[in-house]
């Protein structure tokens, strides 16, 4: 049981950070599409994959690209995550004239439906916000010019209507199968988060004592409480299903709701 007094639970720390942070030292920066100018709205841009490298803490690789400067006589260096199928020195083409091939990035509303989209905007010129993980992609459902909108079908399985002006890259991301491969060993796992963040190993709450949890302690390892818990319960008590819609196994088939 949650006592008046104890200690301050794993979850409170992480919201103080210091240990906490991500570890973002080595990372290469933000990976984003380019910034929605002249040449992407009216016609397309020429850039070349310099590179193709590995982001730490990052499950799919990153393109580094090179375009010209629209505006002065110098190249412009983007990290854009790699579409499945990238190779250094391969020629890539962004804007709304650019023709649909694997890793050029056009509106959505320029690609015909049923395209394998990854990078996708939500909101126009956010440089890419859906599909960035490794092997996830996004699909086109179908377009409504009268109101210039788009269903785009998300990797979660979910629907959502997106402006046809965002843009995306064709393609999915590379570096998918990841999670195919088990771990194996514990050394594995550790190195695979310390490059995140302090997330690992994960004590349950059910080994810690009654001071340290609010499932702890009892002479059996048991919760001895509903897991359930509510969205707006102190922070000090809010562990297990948070705000659960639903709990037990998934049974039968996945329904989506389609929206």
């Amino acid at each position: 049981g949650g006592g008046a007094m104890g200690r301050i639970i794993r979850g409170q720390r992480k919201g103080r950070g210091s240990v906490f942070t991500a570890n973002t030292h080595h990372r290469k920066g933000p990976a984003r599409l380019r910034t929605f100018d002249y040449a992407e709205r009216h016609g397309y841009i020429k850039g070349v994959i310099s590179e193709i490298c590995h982001d730490p803490g990052r499950g799919a690789p990153i393109a580094k690209v090179t375009f010209r400067d629209t505006l002065r006589y110098k190249h412009r260096k983007e990290r854009f995550i790699a579409a499945e199928g990238m190779y250094s020195g391969q020629f890539v083409y962004c804007g709304r004239k650019a023709v649909l091939a694997i890793g050029n990035v056009l509106p959505i509303g320029s690609m015909p439906e049923g395209t394998v989209i990854c990078n996708i905007e939500q909101k126009v010129g956010d440089r890419g916000s859906i599909a960035r993980a490794s092997g996830t992609y996004g699909l086109i459902v179908a377009h409504n010019p009268d109101l210039g909108i788009t269903r785009v079908k998300m990797p979660s399985g979910s629907k959502k209507i997106v402006p046809s002006s965002c843009r995306a890259m064709v393609g999915q991301i590379a570096g998918g199968g990841r999670t195919e491969k088990p771990m194996l060993k514990a050394g594995v796992s550790y190195h695979k988060y310390k490059v995140k963040r302090n997330c690992w190993p994960k004590v349950r709450g059910v080994a810690m004592n009654p001071v340290e949890h609010p499932h702890g302690g009892g002479n059996h390892q048991h919760i001895g409480m509903p897991s359930t818990i509510k969205r707006h319960t102190p922070a000090g008590r809010k562990v297990g299903l948070i705000a659960a819609r639903r709990t037990g196994q998934l049974k039968g088939t996945q329904k989506v709701d389609d929206k």
